[in-house]
């Protein structure tokens, strides 16, 4: 196969193919004397899962590692399922993030008033306006 019905069949752009193998995150294809790239299927297995990980929030470095993981007959699964609840944890924590941010952008919200006038509570809370000189903010 070439890049072209590699990126067709992975839904990857020929860009992003060929990123990840400049970084040495999948392998790299066989090439032939015209310098084209040949993938089998074992590209496309490792595109694939690639391409999957990003979707549920892996990292490249992540995805290195479960690529490596991939192509390691020897692997145990116990190393994978650590990686992924490990990956789960950190989602969590960061709807956590996410939903103290909203409660905090509606509550400044909440505080304005939403009319004509040039008046803004959000406006006056975002640039500090009223903060003490030995109020610090993160």
């Amino acid at each position: 196969m070439n890049i072209s019905d590699v990126a067709r069949e992975t839904r990857l752009t020929s860009k992003a193919i060929r990123f990840y193998e400049e970084k040495g995150i999948v392998t790299p294809p066989l090439r032939s004397d015209n310098g084209y790239r040949h993938y089998n299927a074992h590209h496309l297995e490792e595109l694939h899962l690639l391409r999957q990980a990003r979707q549920v929030g892996f990292t490249l470095d992540e995805c290195r590692e479960l690529i490596a993981l991939f192509n390691n007959p020897a692997r145990h699964s116990a190393d994978v399922k650590a990686r992924t609840l490990r990956k789960a944890e950190e989602i969590a924590a960061h709807i956590k993030e996410l939903q103290a941010m909203q409660a905090q952008l509606l509550a400044l919200a909440e505080a304005c008033p939403g009319d004509q006038g040039a008046e803004c509570p959000i406006i006056s809370q975002l640039a500090g306006c009223g903060l003490h000189s030995g109020d610090k903010e993160d």
